[in-house]
């Protein structure tokens, strides 16, 4: 492409190219240029000297991190809570757009959709307070689950246990509905032909589901799963920090958590970037790789 086809496709879409201005600005203040300041988890960052003042010491923090005895505790906790999220929580919504889609009424589709979207929208600290109440002794939940399995009655949020299940479930409670949105409008992508043919074939809405409707939903879902390996690592900590304590950090503290206690608690800002530079190092392979598997096995991928 020649400056003058640029310069002409320019010229045709100027105002398209306006409209995406904000967002390119947006991304290059604050997605680009902070990014320089990953260079402090290669120096001894002092405040006083500033970033190309701190004395350099290389890859130091990252070996001080995979030596530590941390490492393997919030390792194994990030990823154990990631795929409990990726095969529960990233599930939920695909089945509950299914669900849906296969209601004929009007009137029960949108009271479904409606009250599953409600949870989305409520803020974090007021669902992290009510999980704490639920879970809390004496709370409901508590109950519920002390009369099933015969417990002691003890505080869900200090078993350790217990703390991968209660988040997992909480957020599947709070996103399901909102994320079904998409897989619902890849749905209505179907042809209706497909359908009829089915029926005057004598397939059952069972079969239908399965020979139509999920192969149509696939590449929806391979997309989606190529954008969760992108972020797989980085469990949304802001729940964490606001339910769990001390005593359950064994199953519950996660490097992102890690990352917030010795960069904001501890002012240990190099060795707190050194691990969140990794972390992102790990999202990238992991997304480079679904990408790559993803287009090898149905062509179906980001790029």
């Amino acid at each position: 492409m020649n400056r003058r086809s640029i310069a002409r496709d320019f010229k045709r879409n100027k105002w398209l190219y306006a409209l995406a201005l904000p967002v390119v600005i947006y991304y290059v203040l604050f997605q680009y240029l902070p990014m320089y300041g990953a260079v402090i988890a290669f120096q001894n960052y002092t405040p006083m000297r500033g970033i190309w003042g701190s004395e350099w010491i290389g890859l130091e923090h990252f070996h001080s991190f995979f030596n530590s005895y941390y490492f393997w505790r919030l390792l194994g906790n990030t990823v154990l809570l990631s795929l409990y999220s990726l095969l529960f929580e990233f599930t939920a919504p695909i089945i509950l757009a299914l669900l849906i889609h296969e209601v004929r009424s009007r009137y029960i589709k949108s009271f479904v959709q409606t009250v599953s979207f409600m949870p989305y929208f409520i803020s974090l600290i007021v669902v992290s307070s009510l999980i704490k109440d639920l879970t809390h002794s004496g709370g409901i939940v508590n109950l519920v689950y002390t009369w099933l399995t015969g417990g002691d009655g003890q505080d869900m949020l200090q078993q350790p246990g217990l703390f991968r299940g209660i988040y997992v479930l909480s957020e599947i409670w709070q996103r399901m509905g909102w994320e079904s949105i998409i897989y619902a409008a890849a749905l209505t992508t179907i042809p209706r032909e497909q359908y009829e043919a089915a029926r005057i074939d004598g397939a059952s809405r069972f079969r239908q589901m399965i020979s139509i409707t999920l192969p149509g939903l696939l590449p929806t879902i391979m997309v989606m799963g190529i954008l969760r390996m992108g972020r797989l690592l980085e469990v949304g900590y802001e729940k964490i920090l606001l339910l769990y304590n001390p005593v359950i950090y064994e199953t519950a503290d996660v490097v992102s958590t890690f990352v917030y206690r010795k960069g904001l608690l501890d002012n240990d800002w190099s060795f707190s970037s050194a691990i969140g530079l990794f972390n992102s190092a790990i999202n990238l392979l992991l997304l480079l790789s679904a990408n790559a598997l993803s287009r090898k096995i149905n062509q179906n991928s980001l790029w």
